[in-house]
């Protein structure tokens, strides 16, 4: 195991009739086996443009899951019998962004070298952590292919303030770790980005739906569409979730909120369609201060999205 991850705690005990859903979270060595779920925390929120503490948003998330129970009415599922096995988080250098961004890679490379992972989730961070999570996918994994969920293209150039949370794609396309043709962007939302950014987003081929795109249209059309393009293209497909795609109504815990976003239900749905695809193994969870959150109500829907993703893979 890598020397950057730090165990994220004991499982607690579990009485036979409420069994919560972070009392899935397995220790990696009390787990025998292949895994079906792994995860990763990231609490990297220096490169943040704006202030953000998103470093605390991997532990906002797990005790946000002990908030509801392992059974789904709708389906009638029940996941009390699945194990969520968790790494810990990994341990950042205090001063330096990008050897902070390194360990990342060089951490979520060694879980994938060394355990045979079904599906790897990560908690972030801000969205700078994609990048270093992606590259390592990109080594193991072969040609990787991502649907962002995101308000903001994340396209920024690196010269105007380094690898950021706003660079972590065009990070991705200028380090040949992602083809420009194998990004799907969703809920990207007016007055958010720069002409400069959407332009760069036509020359590199990556695929763009507006939130008018999701609101006039079928969330289900959408994914079903980005499945079937990438799915011709790709190895493996990653969804990335910036929880600021959602309206500021569904997430006060972001950073960067702003009207106009999806609700949660769309989101929900959105990522409980992608996790139908056999190729779709994958996803992050980024851009969540739970300093600044209501009732940690957006670590609660980022507890949602999980399940929306477990679902379907259980």
């Amino acid at each position: 195991m890598s020397n950057f991850l730090k165990p994220a705690g004991e499982a607690k005990f579990v009485d036979r009739y409420t069994k919560k859903m972070n009392e899935l979270l397995v220790p990696h060595e009390q787990h025998q086996g292949p895994i079906q779920f792994g995860l990763v925390g990231a609490p990297l929120s220096k490169p943040s443009i704006s202030h953000s503490g998103a470093s605390f948003a991997p532990g906002a998330i797990r005790q946000a899951m002990g908030s509801y129970s392992t059974y789904a009415n709708h389906t009638d599922q029940d996941f009390r019998d699945v194990s969520i096995v968790d790494f810990g988080d990994v341990l950042m250098q205090p001063t330096d962004v990008k050897e902070s961004q390194d360990q990342i890679y060089q951490s979520v490379r060694d879980v994938l070298k060394k355990h045979d992972l079904e599906n790897f989730i990560m908690f972030g961070g801000d969205h700078s952590v994609s990048f270093p999570a992606i590259k390592a996918l990109n080594e193991e994994k072969g040609t990787i292919g991502v649907i962002q969920f995101d308000a903001h293209h994340d396209l920024r150039n690196l010269e105007d303030g380094g690898p950021t949370n706003g660079t972590p794609f065009r990070r991705s396309i200028e380090n040949d770790v992602l083809n420009g043709e194998h990004i799907v962007q969703i809920g990207i939302r007016d007055f958010t980005n720069a002409k400069a950014y959407a332009e760069y987003a036509k020359e590199q081929g990556v695929k763009v739906y507006t939130m008018q795109d999701v609101q006039q249209g079928s969330i289900e059309s959408i994914i079903e569409e980005s499945l079937q393009y990438l799915s011709e293209k790709v190895d493996f497909i990653y969804l990335s979730v910036d929880m600021d795609v959602l309206d500021q109504a569904y997430a006060p815990g972001c950073p960067a909120i702003g009207p106009g976003g999806m609700d949660s239900w769309t989101l929900l749905t959105a990522v409980e369609k992608a996790a139908t695809h056999s190729l779709v193994k994958g996803m992050d969870i980024v851009e969540i201060d739970p300093t600044i959150d209501f009732r940690n109500m957006t670590s609660r829907v980022a507890s949602h999205v999980l399940f929306s993703y477990m679902r379907n893979k259980y």
